[in-house]
């Protein structure tokens, strides 16, 4: 009976999900960032690449 309550208690497996939730949408917000950045550092360099002689 101790050993039920001892897993009941537990929450290091939700802290895990938790942890691994906050890391998928730090991960999902640097994606959708660099392809954001990367469309305009495209234009940036394609305009200075048909500006120079």
């Amino acid at each position: 009976m101790r050993e039920l309550r001892r897993l009941w208690s537990d929450d290091g497996g939700a802290t895990a999900v938790e942890y691994a939730l906050i890391v998928a949408a730090i991960a999902t917000l640097i994606i959708v960032v660099v392809f954001a950045m990367g469309r305009k550092v495209k234009n940036l360099f394609n305009n200075v690449a048909t500006s120079v002689p």
